[in-house]
């Protein structure tokens, strides 16, 4: 296999019209404790005001640099963990405040695919154990027998050979122990996977082939599906819609083919700009575009605007008022300059 990723698929997600997942206004806060008594000096706003939506069928790719909230929010959505204020409704059902036993059914419906396909797996239990537990636990495909036919089925489906059903995880390479991970969060058929860059750890070549995958999954299963990465090659590839967050807050949402042709938002066009070419002539030719400064605390995040003191664009209004998302062109942009 070639080391680069293949063109992306133009082929639109199967019955997008329906959203299976709505979130709106999402904040995660964590406290910070300080002084003798450790009393609350402050919080870390992880996310803070996130809003959207993932239709039947769709992939939406959610990117940003690291320690933009990107994996919080995945996490948060499959709650696990606290919501400090907003809403995520589930295929019609408002999961904001469900403690573990309400959840519990729900979490058939949500698995997530981890970004450390070793760490995320118990290296005492077999193949067959690791897929099948989930089997177990929701009670699923009756007897031993029926759960290892079942298991058996879904190493096919992920491309892994039957006899390597009882081996143990350090026996597998890091591209196979991902297929391994993928297979488990299959094994209930969820409606919603969301996956926390399952594939950052992992040699490009197999990155390919894991992207690839879940590809030809969704276009047979029509699972729906958030897609955590930093690898704007990958979310190319694998997204119908994308959408951008910078410090907590998502600032342009768009589909893939709008985003790359015409990024609005100026931090996604300083990323889109960052993107290399492999043709060094059109390469040396581009006009790139550099993010001045550091990321600021997510602890004391900037007024108004959270990107203006590194955007070139920086208006007087963009450190007083926080741009709406708000609808622009194909998409939605959060900025001040729409």
């Amino acid at each position: 296999m070639s080391d680069a990723l293949p063109v992306e698929s133009s082929k639109p997600a199967k019955g997008a019209r329906n959203v299976i997942l709505d979130v709106t206004d999402l904040k995660i806060h964590f406290p910070v404790y300080g002084g003798w008594l450790q009393k609350q000096v402050g919080s870390v706003k992880a996310v803070d005001g996130v809003s959207f939506q993932v239709h039947e069928g769709e992939t939406l790719g959610l990117v940003g640099e690291s320690g933009c909230g990107k994996s919080t929010t995945g996490l948060a959505v499959l709650r696990m963990l606290p919501v400090t204020e907003g809403k995520i409704v589930f295929e019609g059902v408002d999961i904001t405040h469900h403690d573990q036993n309400q959840m519990r059914p729900i979490r058939r419906q949500m698995q997530m695919v981890y970004q450390d396909p070793f760490g995320s797996l118990d290296p005492r239990m077999t193949v067959a154990e690791i897929v099948g537990e989930p089997l177990e636990i929701h009670k699923l495909h009756g007897n031993k027998r029926e759960r290892r036919e079942r298991v058996m089925a879904l190493m096919e489906m992920v491309g892994l050979r039957h006899d390597m059903i009882d081996r143990y995880p350090h026996q597998f390479s890091g591209g196979q122990r991902q297929r391994i991970s993928i297979a488990r969060a299959l094994a209930v058929e969820p409606r919603l996977l969301i996956c926390d860059e399952p594939v950052s750890a992992l040699d490009v070549s197999i990155q390919a082939q894991v992207v690839n995958l879940f590809q030809e999954l969704q276009d047979k299963l029509g699972i729906s599906s958030i897609f955590v990465a930093h690898d704007l090659a990958v979310v190319r590839h694998v997204s119908q819609r994308i959408a951008v967050m910078y410090l907590g807050t998502i600032v342009e949402i768009a589909t893939r083919d709008e985003l790359y042709a015409n990024p609005k938002h100026p931090y996604t066009q300083a990323l889109m700009a960052a993107i290399p070419v492999a043709d060094p002539v059109v390469e040396a030719a581009r006009a790139h575009q550099v993010i001045k400064g550091e990321v600021p605390s997510a602890q004391r995040p900037p007024s108004g605007c959270r990107f203006h003191p590194r955007c070139i664009h920086a208006m007087p209004v963009c450190s007083q008022d926080v741009p709406v998302l708000k609808d622009h062109g194909g998409g939605k942009v959060a900025c001040h300059l729409f």
